[in-house]
């Protein structure tokens, strides 16, 4: 079943601990919100299954339209409910970021700027030395519990977030936080740089490929994550804001990076607004060829920023990319991936 406490916490960054050599070590960040309730975020650095570094990549100017749909949220514990419809993060199906760019990293070992540890204090310190400065911290809370203290920075009473990382295609007996739009993750905003930074963590045990229901991976279906570079077929480009009238006529323009050609019957494209539509290719897509595919079928691409999703003709996510309010506002200019 999915996580029970789903939500975000938005709040300030004053002091962190690094736990070293153990089975299950965390960097932990303290953190108070505008009315002084104090939190902590315990962020996982090792994996409990086998291979044990944890995947991460880090967006340092991350730009979706996630953000924007915080803007509304006040500081402190905000619960959300399942479903696209909010600012709930997910990996598979939110096109925050291309997962062949995760990399692994130790947890903390000897030596400067050379473990998970490591980078994180480098973003998280930051944010401590910038008034200003806000994380976004996504997962499950724990507490708050009244007559405990907090185990780690001995607040009154006990309570915090934890679960910051992917919560979906779990194996083993982790398979039971599977869920959809309830993945983990961290983004610090920088409002004096009008700057956002994303960190995205993940268990190399994961799958990739998950259930639109469950967050279970899908069976018999090879969930490893792209490696660079591989993918045949590719989003490049949008054209969400047309010149001219409604209805617009809005495309989207696959690529063939591939030497070969790949056949297109039965793939599909998705919005978050609106429901997927067929690519329609009266021919497979010549190697180094690109097609400009007309969104129809009562799919739109929202001006105010989005996802659009290529699924081939088993419904597997191919590739998937993310635009925002300000890449779409240039009247007739492509946004380009």
């Amino acid at each position: 079943m999915p996580l029970k406490t789903y939500g975000v916490l938005i709040a300030r960054a004053v002091d962190t601990r690094r736990e070293g050599a153990r089975e299950t070590p965390h960097y932990q960040i303290h953190l108070t919100d505008d009315q002084g309730t104090h939190y902590r975020a315990a962020v996982n650095v090792l994996s409990q299954q086998k291979p044990a570094d944890l995947l991460y990549l880090v967006a340092d100017d991350f730009k979706h339209p996630v953000t924007a749909r915080l803007e509304d949220l006040s500081g402190g514990w905000n619960p959300l409910p399942p479903g696209p419809d909010g600012p709930n993060l997910d990996f598979v199906r939110g096109n925050l970021f291309d997962p062949a760019g995760l990399r692994t990293l130790p947890p903390d070992v000897a030596g400067p700027d050379n473990d998970l540890a490591d980078l994180l204090d480098h973003y998280v310190q930051r944010a401590i030395d910038d008034a200003q400065a806000r994380l976004y911290l996504f997962g499950a809370r724990f507490g708050p519990e009244p007559a405990v203290k907090d185990k780690v920075f001995g607040f009154l009473p006990g309570n915090g977030v934890h679960d910051i990382h992917m919560n979906q295609g779990n194996s083993g007996r982790f398979s039971g936080d599977d869920g959809v739009w309830q993945d983990g993750g961290l983004l610090l905003h920088f409002p004096g740089q009008s700057r956002w930074v994303g960190i995205f963590l993940a268990f190399q045990s994961q799958s990739w490929h998950t259930d639109d229901t469950t967050g279970h991976a899908l069976r018999k279906v090879d969930g490893s994550r792209p490696e660079p570079g591989t993918r045949p077929v590719r989003i490049v480009a949008a054209l969400v804001n047309p010149k001219g009238p409604a209805p617009e006529a809005e495309t989207v323009t696959l690529l063939n990076a591939s030497p070969d050609p790949v056949d297109l019957t039965g793939w599909s494209l998705v919005a978050r607004v609106g429901q997927g539509m067929p690519v329609s290719a009266t021919a497979p897509l010549a190697p180094g060829a690109s097609l400009a595919v007309p969104i129809t079928d009562g799919t739109r691409l929202t001006d105010h920023g989005g996802e659009i999703t290529l699924l081939d003709a088993a419904g597997l996510k191919v590739h998937g990319v993310s635009y925002t309010a300000e890449q779409a506002a240039r009247e007739g200019w492509s946004v380009v991936f």
